[in-house]
């Protein structure tokens, strides 16, 4: 009797031990995923926008990092650090001083939403096809003329169509591990990865 009373009394220190470290480890969370319960949804993120006078020296952080809902259907790639490495204009080389050699931008993806950071800006949207949810900021040119700027995803094309002006697009697709990146004025980028949207920007030569 005395024997059977130390046996139970070991197996329930040894239970008690294993619960312990069990809770300690997450035991048996591996399928739910500790660091994914505890991400946010693209809804559950306050929408930026370009602070007064752009952000300048200072690169802002990135807008998405806690978002963990998937993308969309549809939706092309395109997060990442990204610097420009051809530029043409109307299918011609740009000039050599033209600033889109030194053309960067940090893409964010989280569910329908992007945030386009670089010029200055931030730019962030949901590309589900309504002036509600697009664009809502202010032109790079000089950070104080408004943009209000529609958003989708189509046929994998990232396309922007400002809000009054018909006929103009941006488009951005992925080609291979490149981005294309077509702009106004019959300007078109292509860009290579640098880093993961939380990397620093890319310094040129």
């Amino acid at each position: 009797m005395k024997n059977r009373t130390r046996g139970s009394s070991v197996c329930a220190r040894a239970a008690l031990v294993l619960l312990t470290a069990c809770a300690l480890a997450a035991c048996g969370d591996s399928g739910s995923g500790g660091s994914a319960s505890t991400g946010l949804t693209a809804d559950a993120i306050p929408v930026a926008h370009t602070p007064p006078g752009g952000y300048g020296d200072a690169f802002p952080p990135p807008v998405l990092a806690d978002c963990t809902e998937p993308l969309v259907d549809g939706a092309p790639d395109l997060r990442g650090m990204w610097k420009a490495v051809d530029v043409t204009i109307g299918g011609e080389p740009a000039p050599p001083d033209h600033r889109g050699w030194r053309h960067f931008q940090r893409i964010e993806q989280c569910g329908d939403r992007i945030v386009i950071t670089g010029n200055g800006v931030i730019h962030d949207m949901r590309a589900d096809g309504t002036v509600e949810n697009g664009v809502h900021d202010v032109l790079e040119r000089d950070y104080t003329t408004p943009i209000v700027v529609v958003a989708s995803y189509e046929d994998g094309v990232h396309v922007l169509r400002p809000v009054g002006l018909p006929g103009v697009e941006v488009r951005r697709r992925r080609d291979g591990a490149q981005i294309v990146f077509d702009y106004l004025g019959g300007l078109t980028m292509r860009l290579e990865r640098t880093g993961p949207p939380e990397s620093a920007p890319p310094t040129f030569d």
